[in-house]
């Protein structure tokens, strides 16, 4: 195991991708976090603390399980999924902690629409590991982190430090 990020860089780069998010965003009003369970929960929840930090707003936070809409053999019911937030007409800002094919973004992008028709989808990604599958990009990431297709990439949102396996 070699770590990437240590715990000061992983605040550092969660920092950033907060600060990038309120410049490209001017309306924090308008924007819903939602993190895809259960390594993008607690980033999402991490940048919703620090905007509230920065600039005193709360936005609010919601949270998906992708496991319905997956396109592997690991279907199962969906009928779980609610938001409490109204995603219609908002900008929705779905947080995950590794970018590496796009599929769980594909299917957390599927879910969304199920629940709403949001005015756009904005993909915050912690590591971006390459190798993708589908036509997806972040639109903000905090560390690109290239890789081999036989290596791994952890991230512990506990320790607050990114391994590679």
């Amino acid at each position: 195991m070699h770590i990437i990020i240590d715990n000061e860089q992983f605040v550092r780069v969660l920092k950033r991708m907060t600060h990038q998010i309120i410049e490209y965003n001017m309306q924090l009003d308008q924007i819903v976090l939602i993190g895809i369970e259960k390594k993008g929960t607690p980033l999402a929840k991490a940048i919703q603390s620090y905007i509230k930090e920065f600039e005193g707003v709360e936005v609010p936070l919601e949270t998906i399980d992708i496991s319905a809409h997956r396109d592997d053999d690991k279907k199962k019911d969906d009928s779980n999924i609610k938001f409490v937030t109204n995603i219609n007409n908002k900008i929705v800002i779905l947080v995950d902690d590794v970018l590496y094919t796009g599929r769980s973004v594909r299917a957390a992008m599927d879910a969304i629409m199920d629940m709403g028709r949001p005015s756009k989808i904005e993909l915050a990604i912690f590591v971006d590991r390459g190798h993708r599958e589908l036509p997806i990009r972040a639109d903000f990431v905090g560390k690109n982190i290239p890789t081999s297709r036989n290596e791994r990439v952890v991230c512990d949102f506990e320790s607050k430090i990114v391994s590679l396996i």
